[in-house]
């Protein structure tokens, strides 16, 4: 399969969890979900990661320094200039002390799906015209080639 095609397929994938619930430590589809398992479920989905199941308290980035959520995207990913960025790459925002929102490329427009607390679901976003995120430092990540 070509990097292309894959990249479709978890864009695919993606959308079938809009509309679930935003949960916190939650991965089931259609039920509930959180920003962090969200593109682990994605990722796993499509082949490209094994299962990963991230534990964090629902604050842990309000009270604590120890980047977790990187933790999780690092031996997986390799960190991309925004230039680069393609549908099915991760963003990741700051929020509180570290990097603990993400959200999955789906164009080239700007847009993406992740796992909002505000709507209280996956939606659709635009990363470039949402002043939530582009108010906050960004770090952008590929699955794809070598990390």
């Amino acid at each position: 399969m070509t990097d292309a095609a894959k990249r479709a397929e978890i864009v695919a994938e993606a959308m079938t969890w809009l509309g679930t619930s935003y949960h916190h430590n939650a991965s089931i589809k259609g039920v509930g979900v959180d920003c962090a398992r969200l593109p682990a479920a994605v990722y796993h989905a499509v082949g490209l990661i094994p299962q990963i199941e991230p534990e964090y308290s629902p604050q842990w980035m309000l009270h604590h320094d120890e980047e977790k959520f990187l933790e999780f995207v690092i031996p997986y990913a390799r960190e991309i200039d925004r230039a680069a960025l393609l549908p099915g790459d991760l963003i990741m925002w700051k929020f509180g002390r570290t990097y603990s929102h993400s959200g999955i490329v789906i164009d080239d427009d700007g847009h993406i799906i992740h796992a909002v607390t505000r709507n209280h679901a996956v939606v659709l976003g635009d990363f470039e015209r949402d002043t939530d995120l582009t108010s906050r430092p960004s770090r952008f990540f590929s699955l794809f080639g070598s990390n």
